[in-house]
């Protein structure tokens, strides 16, 4: 059974390595919106130079063009088999509708939100010692996300879609509580075990 998942979690919530882990037990093709941009552009597809376009005027890719794109890549071979883990999309109720949409009778199974506080991400970040990564900017970043976000948790907790997990601890921990809470809400476990 192919699932179709979405994943958010704050900058250092280990969204990432869990993307990673998902992809390798389920089989989903993961797509982020970096990835589908760049793909849209190198293949120079009518949509990836509109992107193009706006980008190198240095602004932000407005919801159609980003739409356009992401049903583009949702219509690929390998994610109509596979099924896919999206990572950066939607960022609005309303990319969600039109996630709704694009994928007609092929459903979203689960919203994964990974949970770590504000405060051990911002800790995770100083750690790893990037340049860009001051207390201002990493504030800055979070302050967004918030804003940008919740509204968009709540959309799919109101369609009992929203899956909280527990981003702390270890690696494979954390991905034991994904795959249980996934394996709660649809038939994957049963899926996996006969393969």
């Amino acid at each position: 059974m192919a699932l179709h998942l979405v994943i958010f979690g704050r900058q250092g919530a280990g969204k990432g390595t869990q993307s990673q882990h998902l992809v390798d037990a389920f089989g989903v093709v993961h797509v982020s919106t970096g990835d589908m941009l760049r793909a849209a552009i190198a293949d120079e597809t009518e949509m990836g130079l509109a992107a193009q376009a706006i980008m190198d005027d240095g602004g932000l890719v407005d919801d159609d063009t980003m739409c356009a794109i992401v049903a583009d890549r949702l219509g690929a071979e390998d994610v109509v088999a596979n099924g896919v883990l999206l990572d950066g999309f939607p960022r609005t109720p309303t990319q969600a509708e039109k996630l709704v949409d694009i994928l007609g009778d092929r459903t979203i199974d689960a919203a994964i939100n990974l949970e770590v506080s504000i405060e051990q991400v911002t800790t995770r970040m100083l750690d790893r010692g990037r340049d860009d990564d001051t207390p201002e900017a990493i504030e800055k970043r979070l302050r967004l996300y918030e804003s940008e976000t919740r509204p968009l948790l709540e959309w799919f907790e109101a369609r009992d879609l929203l899956v909280t997990v527990d981003g702390l601890g270890t690696e494979a921990e954390v991905f034991d509580r994904i795959r249980l809470s996934l394996e709660a809400r649809t038939q994957v476990g049963r899926v996996s075990e006969a393969e």
